[in-house]
């Protein structure tokens, strides 16, 4: 981390980064934590796969207007307010869940994951505009270097934080780890407003600068989409409840899973520059849409491995091999697209460009997180269930594919 910090020329960026980073640390801990105790908590209460997306559902479509909202405040008011009132809203939000079991209602619940939403894409808005503001000058291999190792880390820290977040349900119960969750928050805030840099805004900016993109941005955030729409659909309920319901793991197992997935697909994003060898941005586009494309293979295992009977004595390690390999080669188009719409915006322009880009993440993830609710319900809550999410998993990867075709051009 350090040594990536140094690369980037700008008077306060060996610090800067390196306190950006563990502000977004910590927020993607609580992050990855809160949605594994939401998730096993109120199922182990009854809810079906389909009414934990609904409950679901409103931190996702938070998103998709708080991450334009983000944009647009840091732009005009500056990134520090906007990364520090992430943190606090995370705080509140896990404060809140640590009420009594019989206030626990599903209206409270779902107004907790609205501020969770909120501050989730306020925090991250922030965090990825950070890296640009500190680095103006940089050049592309290193800006991609820069943007990598924050992404990357941040989601090894959230599979972490399921591990945390499924052990703790079951070893301190829902609401204590809720409350300490809620105290370190508040610490990390405090920290946040002593010693990370203030970057100003433009505060004549107008709300229109959000939406004005060039069309290679337009294009990366059509094929964010679809990307994240194709992961949440078999991620985001169907998996956790098939290892819960069908194989009969445990919280701290299911948990678990999920941290070494998310952990391998953290470390992977922080590699690949490396990996991808390619510090372009043309060739960048390319390697994009390959990698893509490449998602099926995974996706292919999978869906044979749920389907065949012959291969019912390796079903086990089929899935779980397959949803691996999905895992590290989703992690090198994620960390493609972070970097390529992070250089395609200048330094001036980054925050708009970061809030309008991952408003289509968040929409993707909403549009996943419903179909896989949906979906694992409608096709009897078992194995079929989880391979009718993989089928639409498959039908998104190709159209965010087809969204990347008319990027291949050399971008302005």
């Amino acid at each position: 981390m350090p040594a990536v910090a140094s690369r980037i020329a700008h008077p306060f960026a060996r610090t800067g980064f390196l306190v950006v980073t563990g502000c977004y640390w910590a927020f993607t801990l609580s992050d990855g934590a809160l949605r594994m105790l939401v998730l096993l908590h109120l199922h182990a209460q009854g809810q079906t796969a389909w009414g934990l997306a609904l409950l679901l559902l409103p931190y996702e479509i938070a998103g998709v207007f708080t991450n334009l909202a983000g944009g647009f405040l840091g732009a005009r008011f500056g990134l520090k307010p906007l990364l520090v009132t992430g943190l606090l809203l995370q705080a509140v939000a896990c404060q809140m869940l640590a009420v009594d079991s019989e206030d626990l209602t599903l209206g409270w619940v779902m107004l907790t994951q609205v501020l969770s939403g909120v501050a989730k894409d306020f925090a991250k808005t922030a965090s990825k505009s950070y890296v640009r503001k500190l680095a103006p000058d940089a050049k592309a291999g290193a800006l991609f270097r820069a943007v990598a190792v924050l992404t990357g880390s941040k989601n090894a820290i959230k599979g972490f934080g399921f591990f945390v977040g499924g052990a703790l349900l079951a070893t301190l119960g829902f609401q204590s780890t809720n409350v300490a969750i809620a105290v370190a928050l508040t610490g990390m805030t405090a920290l946040a407003l002593a010693l990370l840099p203030r970057v100003p805004g433009t505060p004549d900016k107008a709300v229109t600068s959000v939406f004005a993109h060039d069309s290679a941005v337009n294009w990366l955030a059509a094929a964010r989409l679809f990307l994240f729409g194709s992961r949440d659909a078999w991620f985001a309920i169907a998996l956790p409840l098939f290892l819960t319901t069908i194989w009969h793991w445990q919280s701290s197992g299911v948990g678990g899973f999920l941290a070494v997935w998310v952990i391998g697909y953290g470390l992977v994003q922080s590699l690949a520059p490396q990996l991808t060898r390619t510090d372009q941005l043309a060739a960048g586009m390319r390697r994009t849409l390959t990698m893509t494309l490449a998602l099926l293979v995974p996706i292919a295992m999978t869906v044979v491995a749920l389907a065949t009977e012959a291969w019912a004595d390796w079903q086990r390690e089929i899935v779980l091999g397959g949803l691996l390999l999905y895992g590290a080669v989703f992690a090198l188009c994620s960390s493609l697209h972070s970097w390529l719409v992070v250089a395609l915006a200048g330094a001036d322009t980054v925050v708009e460009r970061v809030g309008f880009y991952y408003a289509a993440n968040a929409a993707g993830r909403l549009v996943g997180l419903l179909l896989s609710g949906w979906l694992y319900d409608a096709w009897g809550g078992d194995a079929d269930g989880l391979l009718a999410t993989l089928v639409a998993a498959s039908v998104a990867v190709l159209l965010a594919a087809g969204m990347l075709a008319p990027t291949l051009r050399r971008p302005h």
